[in-house]
């Protein structure tokens, strides 16, 4: 028998489509009505006036004037970051890593700090609606521990794994270990926190990545050493996530300085085993369908094609890229090579938690693209960054992502009345005589205008989750 019933507006992408299939996937419901059963499954998703008789006993949550959205899914967010948002002093990446996060970083080195950075880092992805995450992790064994630990407690989904550090400038030294020290470490949060909720990844809510920082921040004997442990658990279903190619300010960027380190055609070759000077294989590939690389604003066609071609995908960190003056992903050219796009924050890089944020931005840098590359992007495109693309970055598209029927009941609920200028703007706004353009023309505002104030509940597996700790 059904749990519930929550009323309000419907917006979601029905189906699997391709970003580039958007708007013809996008679903509205303005009287719209999710059915959740016993396990946290939706059992319906349509208009209100057509939900079955057998379920019109359930007990019913009216959100109305509200929407109801796919749980926002947040593809690069930092944890020891939590405390550094807005951290000025540093300049562009490589100076800004070196003054203010490896510094911020290092103050996870104490227990109690950890925790209570761990209980704000929920309570920030719960006030935003995000319900699930890949999460760049701690140096710090005890660190991540405290995150799994909260993450669970408070009914999260979550990807996470430590960040791995083998070599680096002096203000790093807290956060770097030997390279034996690292695959150990990995290892034993594999074993410890993979799928520890549940014992099956296809029903976990915590899985565990394999995180080296960058390719600057660790060794070629590192790489080689966690491709062979990558190949030794994949069939456990782990995760990789990295950064790639963010930023390349001339003479002292992040990617030209890799490839000039390396000695290798690109950056992405360090990942996929060809880190050897001449890009020449050195070891496995880090590349698949569970990997997502952070960033991949300066990439090469052939970097792009690769990525597609093994299933790996794309975080998309506007917000971050205009934060550091690391650039704007070419969003024609990167989708053209199809590569899956998903949406982070890149908290804090970047200065937002909240995905919608990161949409906007997505909008905005890349309507002001010069020339022929300027595009509008279509408000469905948007919401498949937040949501649908996100659970495919994590390959889980087949849990959640949207409202298709037998799908975990992961979902926000939005109020505009909690923000008054949104209100406003869905109240008042011009809408179009036609119907699609008018709800398309909804959907944009709300995208546009949600803020934290806007997020009135949040869901994951249709249980509600409390925005503090109890």
């Amino acid at each position: 028998m059904p749990r519930q019933v929550h009323l309000g507006h419907v917006f979601h992408l029905t189906g699997t489509p391709l970003v580039t299939d958007a708007a013809s996937a996008l679903v509205s419901i303005p009287d719209g009505a999710l059915v959740i059963d016993d396990d946290g499954r939706i059992v319906f998703c349509g208009a209100r006036g057509d939900i079955p008789a057998d379920y019109r006993s359930a007990a019913v949550s009216d959100h109305r004037p509200g929407f109801l959205l796919p749980g926002f899914v947040d593809t690069h967010v930092h944890f020891p970051q939590t405390y550094a948002g807005d951290s000025y002093g540093g300049g562009q990446l490589l100076e800004w890593l070196t003054m203010c996060m490896y510094p911020s970083e290092s103050r996870y080195a104490g227990a109690v700090f950890a925790q209570r950075a761990a209980v704000e880092y929920c309570n920030r992805r719960v006030a935003a609606g995000t319900t699930a995450a890949m999460v760049f992790g701690s140096a710090f064994p005890h660190a991540q521990d405290a995150l799994f630990s909260e993450t669970q407690r408070r009914g999260l989904r979550i990807v996470s794994g430590r960040g791995i550090q083998t070599t680096g400038p002096d203000a790093a030294a807290p956060l770097i270990t030997s390279e034996d020290d690292a695959i150990r470490l990995v290892r034993e949060e594999i074993d410890k926190w993979h799928a520890a909720d549940t014992g099956d990844v296809k029903t976990a809510l915590l899985h565990v990545a394999v995180v080296p920082r960058f390719s600057l921040a660790v060794t070629t004997q590192t790489l080689k050493a966690l491709g062979e442990l990558y190949d030794s658990v994949r069939d456990r279903g782990v995760y990789f996530h990295s950064h790639l190619n963010e930023n390349n300010r001339p003479g002292t960027g992040e990617v030209d300085e890799t490839k000039e380190a390396y000695r290798v055609n690109s950056y992405l070759d360090t990942y996929d085993g060809k880190f050897l000077p001449g890009s020449t294989v050195g070891g496995s590939s880090l590349l698949g369908r569970r990997s997502i690389m952070a960033h991949s604003v300066h990439c090469q066609d052939a970097e792009l094609s690769r990525m597609a071609e093994t299933g790996t995908s794309v975080s998309h960190c506007p917000v971050s890229q205009q934060f550091l003056g690391s650039g704007t992903m070419p969003w024609l050219r990167t989708v053209a090579s199809g590569v899956n796009i998903a949406a982070g924050t890149d908290f804090g890089g970047g200065d937002e938690w909240l995905i919608p944020q990161v949409l906007g931005a997505a909008f905005k840098v890349h309507i002001s693209e010069p020339g022929a590359a300027g595009v509008s992007m279509h408000p469905a495109e948007l919401l498949f960054l937040g949501t649908l693309g996100g659970a495919r970055a994590l390959d889980m598209e087949d849990r959640f992502g949207n409202f298709d029927v037998g799908k975990e009941a992961d979902f926000v609920v939005v109020d505009p009345r909690r923000t008054p200028a949104l209100e406003a703007s869905l109240t008042y706004g011009v809408r179009s005589a036609d119907p699609v353009m008018a709800h398309d023309q909804t959907l944009f505002g709300l995208l546009m205008g949600i803020r934290e104030t806007s997020i009135a509940e949040t869901y994951v597996r249709g249980r509600r989750l409390a925005a503090t700790p109890e």
